[in-house]
């Protein structure tokens, strides 16, 4: 089952937690048991999954890839935006997650994020139940 989830995002760089998103399409498709593979066709944005209970974890990654990974460089592509080429090179653009029982198999502190680099937009993030 092929399912599309569209999130807008509201600041350059910022990590949005789509966990509850996901949830509700898994549970829309009916599946118990099997995989789901997490896609975003962006080369800006990324996903990732990460502890979702305390903010502060999230906004100390985005602190720390922008140290990493500085807005101004010396980068030859000519947009202005390679930060945020490298940044989503580096969390990467796809998840595989596992479906038990009706629920993604995540950890007790897990969540489920979309990583925006060059934002605000709206990004299309592609869902595969199987």
């Amino acid at each position: 089952m092929h399912l599309e989830l569209e999130v807008k995002t509201t600041a350059r760089e910022q990590f949005v937690n789509i966990t509850p998103q996901l949830n509700e399409l898994l549970a829309k498709s009916e599946a118990k048991d099997g995989c789901c593979t997490v896609f975003v066709s962006h080369t800006t944005a990324a996903v990732t999954i990460n502890e979702d209970n305390d903010p502060d974890v999230m906004e100390d990654l985005l602190r720390h890839l922008k140290i990493l990974v500085p807005l101004k460089n010396d980068y030859r592509h000519r947009e202005g935006n390679s930060d945020a080429h490298i940044k989503a090179a580096l969390l990467g653009c796809s998840l595989h997650l596992i479906i038990r029982s009706g629920s993604f198999d995540l950890g007790t502190w897990q969540g489920i994020f979309l990583a925006e680099f060059d934002g605000p937009r709206t990004r299309k993030v592609k869902v595969w139940i199987d």
